[in-house]
Order: structure tokens, then sequence, then C-alpha cells
């Protein structure tokens, strides 16, 4: 038999593999050809493609992102204006003996001047073409409220409103309007000249003066429309003299788009508001408070707002007019949707009469608002502010400045001289400044 030496004892023989190496065929020029106009082809759908897709986008794109950037780039401005100053008595005179011979000629001409109708055609055609060139920036206010009536049926209510366009920026109109035009309301549409009606949205409001700002996005409007509608320049109230002659617009008849005419009978100066002083301004024009009435000076200028606040016993046939310039630092932060600053009291500056007879220099407190900062932190009637933060306070003005320049939910030190039984004692109080 033969012998059998077992597995380790066979020899393996090394096994070759077959390699093969695949070799892609030439292309002819004919499949040359055939891709790249493929690719031509492909390249062109795509282009038409992405040029169609920026044409259709670029509007919309425009639209919302210039929106947002010119927002944060341009703020809406109002320049304030300063009270006029008192001229000396030297400067008095000098003024006077240079105008008397101008007034008494001037009063010679018109005595002697035959005034015809004509005359007077002329001076209201004047006055009308600038009524017309106003009319261009005053919208109606649709406030809709839904209600329920008898049988618990809901029921849209709609009151209008006034508004005066006052600035455009931002591709939006800003419009001024009374605050119970958007007091609860569901909805807020807005009524242009035209008859062109949009949608608005609450940009501010402000309580103590009982006005509010409605925002209109230009995107919503027509070019044509855009090209005629016009912002009315707020004017300089200071400047206002008892005998200046004013146009009511707005509603001062009840509908808006009214107009009427009239005389600035009386200027009260110096009248506590909550948080500064203001001018008010009666006049024997018509005018509606309710549903919205500004004064205009006849250089189309609003000098101010109806209101019936200001009204008593011996004022109660005249229109009372809030003076625009004294709320040109508030109009400015509604104008941007910010909240101005809310202190809560009524003050006066104490006098050098005052002063004289021992009372510190600053703000006197006249009056607290209920529930506001001062009040909730412990300021009482009768105290005196002297100083607010770092800031000594010696006018209204002083106190107005460093109100203006802090934030709602600021914690301003307030020291106050409060008449204690022999002498006045200094406290200290921290505000925690309100929105109005």
């Amino acid at each position: 038999m033969p012998e059998n030496n077992g597995p380790d004892d066979r020899k393996t023989e090394p096994r070759q593999f077959i390699n093969e190496k695949i070799v892609r065929q030439p292309m002819s020029k004919r499949d040359m050809f055939k891709r790249a106009l493929g690719l031509l082809v492909t390249a062109v759908i795509f282009g038409i493609v992405a040029a169609v897709t920026f044409v259709v986008s670029k509007p919309v794109a425009e639209r919302f992102l210039a929106k947002e950037s010119t927002r944060e780039s341009t703020p809406v401005t109002i320049p304030k204006d300063e009270p006029e100053t008192v001229p000396s008595g030297a400067e008095t005179a000098t003024a006077a003996a240079e105008t008397e011979p101008i007034e008494e000629l001037l009063k010679s001409a018109m005595e002697k001047y035959p005034f015809s109708v004509d005359d007077l055609n002329t001076l209201y055609g004047s006055l009308k073409s600038v009524v017309q060139k106003a009319d261009k920036g005053i919208v109606t206010v649709h406030s809709v409220k839904t209600q329920t009536d008898w049988f618990n049926n809901p029921v849209e209510n709609s009151s209008l409103f006034a508004g005066v366009i006052i600035a455009s920026a931002n591709q939006e109109l800003l419009v001024l309007t009374p605050e119970a035009s958007v007091e609860d309301a569901e909805a807020i549409r807005v009524v242009f000249s035209d008859g062109t009606e949009v949608s608005g949205t609450i940009k501010q409001t402000d309580k103590l003066s009982g006005m509010a700002i409605v925002s209109v996005s230009t995107a919503d409007l027509g070019r044509a429309l855009l090209e005629e509608v016009r912002a009315i320049e707020l004017g300089n109230s200071y400047s206002v003299k008892q005998g200046d002659l004013v146009v009511a617009i707005g509603s001062p008849a009840g509908m808006v788009h009214s107009v009427g005419y009239g005389f600035i009978s009386y200027i009260t100066k110096n009248v506590q508001i909550t948080d500064g002083i203001t001018r008010i301004l009666y006049s024997d024009v018509k005018g509606n408070a309710g549903t919205g009435t500004f004064l205009m000076n006849t250089a189309g200028q609003i000098i101010g707002w109806v209101t019936d606040d200001y009204k008593n016993d011996s004022s109660k046939d005249m229109t009372a007019a809030m003076a625009i310039s004294d709320y040109k630092s508030i109009l400015g932060k509604m104008s941007n949707g910010v909240a101005f600053p809310y202190f809560g009291i009524k003050g006066q500056e104490v006098s050098a009469v005052m002063n004289g007879s021992g009372m510190p220099l600053g703000v006197y407190v006249v009056d607290v608002n209920a529930d506001g900062p001062a009040y909730n932190a412990g300021i009482q009637s009768g105290d005196i502010i002297t100083a607010m933060g770092d800031e000594t306070i010696v006018t209204m003005k002083d106190f107005q400045v460093v109100l203006e320049d802090s934030k709602p939910g600021d914690v301003i030190p307030v020291t106050v001289s409060r008449n204690g039984r022999e002498e006045y004692k200094e406290i200290q109080y921290q505000v925690t400044i309100g929105a109005r």
C-alpha cells in the first residue's frame, strides 16, 4: 500500500488569477457633439429658470428687506421748537420805535383803500388753495369693533375719525389721530381722499394726550395715490399770536374732510400737564374733539389739535387746542413706535419769590397721579424735586430733559426736599419710570 503522508506532506502549487482591465471605447465625434449639446441645453434651461425666479422675487425681496433695513437706519425725527425769548425793556422800546411809523402808514393805507368783494374772494381763494393742498393729507380712520345685540348676535360697529398724515418714511405713512379711534379696535381701516381703503396698524398710543399714531404701509397704495398724498408739516406753535387767522381741518363739523376758519382769541401759557407744561390755544373756529380736529396756520402747518379737557364755563363757547410744539418730543418717540417715559406729576418751578421765602430751588410738586411711578415711589404733593440721577433740577425744562433721556423701566434716584416742622429735609426715592 502506498504510504499516506497526510496533508502536511503535500505540496501546494501557486495559482495564478486572471486580471482584466476594461478599456472605455473612445468617444466618437458624434457622441461628443450630443453630450455638448445636452450640456448647453441644460445650462440654457437653468439660466431661464434663474432669470424668471430673480425677476419674480426681486420686488418681494426689495419690499421686505428694504423695509427692515430702512427702519433700522432711518428713524423718524421731529425737530423741536424753542419758546421765544422775552425781549428786554430797551429792546422792546427800540423795536416799538422802529415799527411805529410803519404801523401808522399801514393803518392809514388800510383806512383809505376801498376794499371790494373781489378782494375778499382773492383772500379766501388763497386760503382755499391751502386747504385743498392740506386735504390730501387728511384720512378717515375706521375703528371696527364686534359687539352683540339683544339676541346675542354679533354686530360689527364702525366709528369714523379724522387723521392727519404727519410723516412718510420707511415705506409707511404715519397718521396722527385721536386715541379713541384705536382703543379696543379689532381692526383699523384707513380711507384716503380718493376712496382707497387699506388696513392700518397701531404704531403707538398716548392716553395722557389722547392721541395715537397709526401706520399704513405704502406697499398697499398705488403709485398714483402715493404721488398725490402729502404729509402735513408740523408748525411752531410758540410763534402763534393772539389774532392770528387759523384753519380747522379734519372733522370740525363732525364729518371728515370738513373745514372751518377762525382766529386765535386767547393763549394760555404755562398750563400744568402731567410731566410738563403747555400752552392752550383758544379760537372762535368750530372744532370737534371727539372725531378729530386739527388747527392749521395760513402756511399750511399743523399748530395744534382740538381738545375738550381745558374748556370751562368762561370758555365753553370757544374751541381749545393743545399746542403742537410742546408735544413734538412725544410725537417723535411715538412715530418710531417707542413709548414716552412717564413720571406722573404736575409741577411748577420754584420762583425767585418762593425761593426768597425759604423754599429750595427745584420743581414744586403740585399734584401726583394716583398709581403713577412717582406716587408708587412715595413722592407727595408739596415735595420739591431738586435732583434726578446725577442732574440738578431747577426748572421744568431740567426735569423734562432728564425724563426724556430715560426709558420705561429705568430706576432713577430722585432727591426731594420735604417741608418739616422747622426746615426742609432731603429724602431720596428710587423711581421706576413708566410708560405713557
